[in-house]
């Protein structure tokens, strides 16, 4: 046998020698041609205001109810997923490899964090094959050692043969009730533990739909059952619950009360018919009371409602200038007002604290300030429990948690202890502090290196306990639950000694990576002078000086604080030696009610060369390569990002634009979706003609720069985005009309899944999407 395989090998290797005698070389294949973008037909339409006039060759796009539009857009939309496939055809191993990275840094968090309330702990978990958490709750009593839902498995006690948890919402089931969706967005369990109150999308009506379900027989009440539900508060200890409900506008503008177990009708308690009023309610955390506030364009009222008696009526107890923030509180006979409202007729720069009786017979209500005003020290929020208040303190960029002992002996009295915090913190973010009666309260501490965690304080003895933080460097995820459990786990692995219960001095508690990963931070000159606070975070191991790309993150908008937080999906760019940029521009959050304001309307161009001023200072000081710089931005950080490039193309090689706002003029004038009386005051009323020709300065889709080259640029988008997919696609359509075309900066529009979608794989798939592309355009061809 051996002889004839012997045999049989050297007949196959004589004819291999004869074919690569005859073998005639070929010539080398030239590379396939760049795809050609689509390019959608132009019906231009004129319109004019306040003595201008232009042109809009792709309003078409926006046209929903005409049906010819519609199809024209659907041959439109497909032409474009055809051809980001065929642009990135040459990722998909990157994108294959990216998206298992993602993957396995995702938490495998089978259990939430379960917070305390009276005698229960609640929490989700995910059951395993299943896509949505399973709301449930059990005995605190039961589960002194109670360490995840692993143990005991699904609620089952082995050793006692008895079930404790009790399932309250399975939200794969309500899946099956919403068409496969089971995005929630209120939900609040009744000061008895008796019902749960709860709305879910509709997503074939596009509204919330309000349910009650029984808890203790887990079906659904036939009463209240309600459409397009804003806010929902209880009252009477359980018995009343009284919810808001919104207009075809998606305008918050009745409050019905509705009495559990009766079969009287709901009863209204106040409508605002008029346009420019929108309603909320809340409940104070010891139930004693319900605010209702009433915000105009004109002023903002805070109604008081004894929640023992809901329908006796409602008192006035504040008011003030519009858009402001007002939060009341309740604690042993007094109400706490925070807010950021003017002082005496005087603006303020930042929130502040005020307390009054609750019995005050004067009219106007007289308001003390809590503390004295200190520009150094600014409130950023506060929470209450029965014996102490916590406060989040900011002293510049630095975050501070302090507590102080209730009730306050004398005002302005100011001598809280200072709990311990890591460093390089972004943001402290109270949690779900239900229990007024605890005296340990919940905050989730964020940094830009060190994934979040949640953190129990005790405010009696400033002692705290990690409950969950994922742990990157040992490609796990930790999560603790009670005090018997830290004692037994901390002596299972030395990974985990001595980090659970901590004191001040123990730095070794928090699972920082900041070792391995740099956090600096810069205050930016911008055009004007004003300073803007640049944060940037790279791999200690791959930084090279003005050879590393980068990515800057922008928003500014909304007086909202950007997001600094570790992202897992970054550390995919920061391994591969990226730097990640934050520019924390004017318009945004965490500079005061004047930062704020000199970022909005009118002066929305203030944050956009802020931005560049942030983009020109990566590069003149070599932290990012010259020709490597990228630019990304969400929803209204996308206008930011889009409007930055129409000024100073030529500092960016790239750009992500995911679900953005780019056609304000139109959007604004024109609405095709509800806005809210946020977004007029952000962006600009068109009515107004000084706020008209802001809009247009700063407006996307109104500035792109003729015979200019672009940067790449990736835009996401969706059909259920408030700012619709034709902002994307007019923008897209028009940039590749007006610029210079260069295949080697392709201008790609991509669908994104549904927003009320929550799907870890879709999600990882996308940004694996968008990390792909930034490799490709900014690493591969620099």
């Amino acid at each position: 046998m051996r002889h004839l395989l012997t045999a049989a090998r050297r007949h196959f290797r004589h004819r291999a020698i004869l074919q690569r005698a005859n073998y005639k070389a070929q010539k080398p294949q030239p590379p396939p041609s760049p795809p050609s973008p689509p390019k959608p037909p132009k019906k231009p339409v004129s319109f004019s205001l306040h003595g201008e006039s232009w042109e809009d060759e792709y309003n078409w796009m926006s046209q929903l109810s005409d049906r010819v539009a519609m199809r024209h857009m659907d041959v439109y939309m497909e032409q474009e997923e055809k051809y980001t496939e065929a642009v990135m055809a040459g990722t998909d191993r990157l994108q294959s490899k990216l998206h298992s990275e993602m993957a396995s840094r995702f938490a495998a968090d089978l259990s939430t964090p379960p917070f305390r309330w009276g005698p229960w702990l609640y929490y989700r978990r995910v059951e395993e094959g299943k896509q949505y958490p399973v709301l449930c709750r059990r005995l605190a009593s039961l589960n002194e050692e109670f360490i995840s839902n692993r143990s005991p498995s699904a609620g089952f006690d082995f050793m006692s043969g008895k079930k404790i948890e009790q399932k309250l919402l399975d939200y794969n089931q309500e899946a099956e009730r919403f068409g496969g969706y089971a995005y929630e967005e209120l939900s609040e369990v009744s000061p008895d533990h008796r019902y749960l109150a709860y709305t879910m999308y509709d997503k074939d009506n596009d509204y919330f739909k309000l349910s009650v379900r029984d808890l203790n027989f887990g079906s659904l009440c036939t009463k209240p059952q309600a459409d397009r539900v804003s806010g929902i508060a209880w009252a009477k200890n359980g018995q009343a619950l009284l919810y808001v409900v919104t207009d075809d506008k998606k305008r918050p503008f009745r409050i019905y009360c509705s009495m559990l177990g009766s079969d009287t009708q709901d009863v209204i308690v106040l409508e605002e018919p008029l346009e420019n009023v929108h309603l909320n309610i809340r409940h104070t955390k010891d139930y004693q009371f319900l605010t209702v506030n009433v915000f105009t364009t004109q002023s903002s009222k805070v109604f008081l409602i004894n929640a023992a008696d809901p329908l006796s009526g409602m008192t006035l107890v504040w008011e003030g200038e519009s858009n402001t923030h007002c939060i009341i509180e309740h604690h042993q006979g007094y109400l706490y007002l925070f807010t950021d409202a003017a002082m005496q007729g005087q603006p303020v720069d930042h929130h502040y604290l005020l307390r009054s009786p609750v019995a005050s017979p004067c009219s106007p209500r007289n308001w003390e300030n809590v503390f004295a005003h200190d520009p150094q020290l600014i409130i950023v929020d506060v929470d209450f429990c029965n014996t102490h208040l916590l406060l989040i303190i900011r002293n510049g960029r630095k975050y501070g948690l302090y507590s102080l002992s209730l009730p306050l002996a004398f005002l302005k009295d100011f001598n809280p202890q200072s709990l311990p915090l890591p460093d390089h913190l972004s943001q402290i973010l109270p949690g779900s502090n239900y229990d007024f009666y605890s005296s340990t309260m919940c905050v989730t501490i964020t940094s830009p290196v060190m994934p979040d965690a949640v953190v129990d304080y005790d405010l009696l003895n400033g002692k705290w306990t990690i409950v969950q933080q994922q742990n990157l460097l040992y490609e796990r995820t930790r999560v603790l639950y009670g005090s018997a459990a830290a004692a037994s786990s901390s002596k299972k692995s030395s990974i985990s000694k001595n980090i659970y219960v901590n004191n001040a001095e123990d730095d070794r508690a928090w699972h920082d990576l900041s070792e391995y990963y740099a956090c600096e931070e810069y205050d930016v000159p911008s055009h004007d002078g004003a300073l803007v606070p640049l944060t940037i975070l790279y791999s200690r191991h791959r930084k090279n000086t003005g050879e590393n790309p980068g990515l800057l993150h922008g928003h500014g908008a909304y007086g909202e604080i950007l997001d600094k937080r570790w992202r897992n999906e970054l550390k995919s760019l920061l391994d591969r030696g990226w730097i990640i940029a934050y520019a924390d521009v004017r318009g945004g959050g965490g500079g005061g009610r004047k930062w704020f304001y000199d970022g909005r309307r009118t002066k929305k161009l203030n944050s956009v060369k802020d931005y560049i001023s942030c983009a020109k200072f990566l590069i003149e000081r070599e932290i990012v390569g010259e020709t490597q710089l990228a630019g990304w931005g969400y929803s209204a950080g996308g206008l930011l990002v889009a409007s930055a490039i129409n000024i100073r193309p030529d500092l960016f090689r790239a750009a992500v634009l995911k679900v953005p706002f780019l056609d304000p003029t139109h959007t604004l004038l024109l609405p095709i979706l509800p806005l809210t009386p946020n977004d007029y005051e952000e962006f600009g009323y068109p009515g107004d003609i000084e706020d008209f020709r802001g809009i247009r300065e700063f407006s996307p889709y109104d500035n792109i720069q003729k015979d200019a080259l672009y940067p790449a640029i990736l835009v996401t988008s969706s059909f259920t985005t408030r700012f619709g997919v034709w902002e994307a696609a007019k923008w897209v359509a028009r940039v590749r009309e007006y610029t210079v075309y260069d295949p080697r900066r392709p201008v790609l529009l991509n669908l994104t899944t549904d927003i009320v979608e929550e799907n870890r794989y879709l999600h990882c798939k996308e940004a694996a999407l968008e990390t792909a592309f930034l490799i490709k355009i900014v690493d591969e061809q620099s």
